[in-house]
């Protein structure tokens, strides 16, 4: 009976170590486990400051939803590094692309709270501060560099733009811009009736809305992180967007033609808390707004360039760029009556009037 229970106990010594084997893993697998895993590589590691910001007196933190390789962006680090430079490391612009801060909707609640003190909005947005800067966004108002140039440097057209948003306590110091909006598409977009075929993805802005149904367009309205994979799958054919922004992001990768309507320009508008400038001393006020207008003009410019640069690199990688007849554009600009009628109650029709005046329109 004794070599039977010691027979027994020694079977299952031996199965409890091959089970405790087998639930080990082999060396190998044992190491490759321990890896650390690889960091990701930091997208803004070449916009580092060469300074250290942690002695400053104020803190002015801007805000942007977008990537600084568009150059309407990329003005944030111009602006920070010479604002550190002018004001000798007394104020120091904490710029955080690529929503670190959240999306836009997000920052503009915390902007008026004084969370955020600045923010490059992108024009679409910024109309949810003040209804008068929606007035960018209408189709064939300020369309082309000149007229946005004619507009940002005529005072009385201006200065009816920047107060508007003065009684939701934020200023708007000045505006950016990544390009002339147009259609990217997977199928070519000649004319109006081959728009009819198209779903556009649009902003989540009420004007876009307003614009597409007047032009009785089929269109989603979508948040942008969610347009690669609808563009892959095709929920959605088409694109409302600038040329700039299709080629760098690699939209065009997939959406082969762009259709040239040149409808508006796209726009980042400098909105800052007022209470907070307000509390800055004044020197230093006068350093951040002066630096803000000149490396906002010179950005206006490079934006230009970066255009030509944009749609020279598409069209070698393939992209076809194709102009809308001035006959299809009378007609975007018929149907767009109903909005310019509502848009100019809410931006003001004497105001709006003017602006198409001025400009040409």
């Amino acid at each position: 009976m004794k070599k039977v229970l010691l027979l027994a106990v020694a079977v299952l010594f031996c199965f409890t170590l091959t089970a405790c084997k087998e639930e080990t893993p082999a060396p190998a697998e044992k190491s490759q486990q321990e890896e650390p895993a690889p960091q990701k590589k930091d997208p803004l590691a070449v916009w580092k400051p060469k300074f250290d910001p942690s002695g400053a007196e104020y803190t002015y933190i801007l805000s942007n939803v977008s990537h600084p390789v568009i150059e309407g962006i990329a003005v944030g680090y111009r602006i920070r590094d010479k604002v550190w430079e002018k004001s000798n490391g007394r104020l120091y612009v904490d710029f955080r692309p690529l929503a670190q801060l959240g999306g836009e909707k997000d920052v503009i609640s915390k902007l008026k709270l004084g969370a955020v003190q600045g923010m490059l909005s992108s024009s679409v947005a910024a109309a949810n501060v003040a209804d008068t800067l929606g007035i960018v966004n209408l189709p064939y108002v300020i369309d082309t560099f000149d007229k946005l140039d004619a507009f940002r440097n005529d005072p009385e057209l201006w200065e009816g733009f920047k107060n508007s948003t003065l009684p939701a306590g934020i200023m708007t110091v000045d505006v950016t811009g990544y390009g002339p909006y147009g259609w990217a598409t997977t199928s070519p977009v000649r004319n109006l009736e081959d728009a009819k075929k198209i779903n556009f993805r649009i902003a989540q802005a009420p004007v876009n809305t307003d614009i597409y149904k007047a032009w009785g367009l089929k269109f989603t309205v979508m948040p942008w992180p969610d347009v690669p994979q609808a563009l892959q799958t095709g929920v959605i054919t088409g694109l409302d967007h600038t040329a700039i922004v299709c080629n760098i992001t690699k939209k065009f990768n997939i959406a082969k033609y762009f259709t040239q309507l040149d409808y508006a320009q796209g726009l980042f508008i400098h909105l800052m808390n007022k209470r907070w400038f307000d509390n800055l001393p004044q020197d230093l006020q006068t350093i951040l707004i002066e630096t803000i207008e000149e490396e906002s003009a010179n950005t206006r410019e490079l934006t230009r360039k970066q255009y030509a640069e944009q749609v020279a690199s598409a069209k070698e990688a393939g992209v076809e760029f194709i102009p809308l007849s001035e006959a299809d554009k009378e007609t975007l600009i018929e149907k767009a009556a109903p909005v310019y009628e509502t848009w100019g109650r809410k931006v003001g029709m004497d105001y709006f009037n003017k602006v198409r005046s001025r400009l040409g329109n």
